[in-house]
């Protein structure tokens, strides 16, 4: 079995244990559910650099990518270095991460927050909004046509953006265009887990105008920033570059800073 397929099944499991733990009428009673959300896709096209900053302590093919940082002086230090938005990873048992660990920076944080996650169910999207995220990811390989459509649409009811991921052409024909805000092409092939940006630039041109471009996975030099902006793309989610250093706030401060001298 493939890991993300794996992933998938342990993430069922998880749901379903949850689900029946917490109602969805006891999520949507917390108090960040009313909570305004801040527009991921303005902050890219707002931001010069555009680059998302990833808060990741590990990952299946990296076990220890970065347990001594504390996330909030990570948050700080990365709102500080000028990130568009930051991506926290909230799956537990591949990934260590927890929905504490947004609970814990919406009080700090000012730029938006989008939760990475394996989303393959409603309650998420409605757990997502209950602790103060901005925007959601929604993974075209894990999911059908029809249940993006219908998260999508509940995501956009409740105010949460939609970052719609995708790894192939193929997987351009399931996306709910009218509930859809920003289109991420993972450079990582889901087979060989090699990456590569050209993945990212043989993609861009299949991908309409109206939607906002970032790259994501395997940028971890200036010059692929460069190279994606001339193809066009406006956001970049970079995750373990600056996390697997010692200080994530100073490498995502240089980083940021020469990519904004450069353009």
């Amino acid at each position: 079995m493939k890991i993300l397929d794996k992933i998938v099944e342990d993430k069922r499991l998880e749901v379903a244990k949850l689900s029946s733990m917490s109602s969805l009428k006891k999520l949507e009673s917390k108090s960040l559910f009313s909570r305004k959300c801040i527009s991921l896709k303005d902050s890219i096209l707002k931001s010069p650099g555009g680059i998302i900053c990833e808060f990741k302590r590990r990952s299946p093919s990296n076990n220890n990518i970065n347990y001594k940082s504390n996330i909030s002086e990570v948050v700080r230090g990365y709102e500080k270095a000028g990130a568009a938005g930051l991506s926290i990873l909230t799956n537990k048992q591949y990934f260590d991460g927890d929905i504490k660990d947004i609970l814990n920076i919406i009080d700090i944080a000012s730029i938006p927050i989008l939760r990475k996650e394996f989303i393959i169910s409603e309650y998420q999207i409605i757990e997502s909004k209950s602790i103060g995220s901005d925007a959601i990811l929604l993974i075209a390989s894990i999911l059908s046509k029809e249940e993006i459509k219908n998260f999508s649409s509940l995501a956009k009811s409740i105010g949460l953006e939609v970052l719609f991921e995708i790894h192939d052409a193929r997987e351009l024909e399931k996306i709910s265009w009218d509930n859809t805000d920003i289109i991420g092409v993972n450079n990582r092939n889901l087979d060989t887990l090699e990456i590569d940006i050209q993945n990212s630039i043989d993609l861009y041109s299949m991908i309409p105008e109206s939607f906002v471009k970032i790259s994501e996975s395997g940028i971890s030099k200036v010059e692929s920033i460069l190279k994606l902006r001339e193809v066009g793309y406006q956001g970049f989610l970079i995750g373990e570059n600056f996390m697997r250093t010692d200080d994530p706030f100073k490498s995502a401060y240089n980083f940021i800073k020469e990519v904004q001298n450069e353009i």
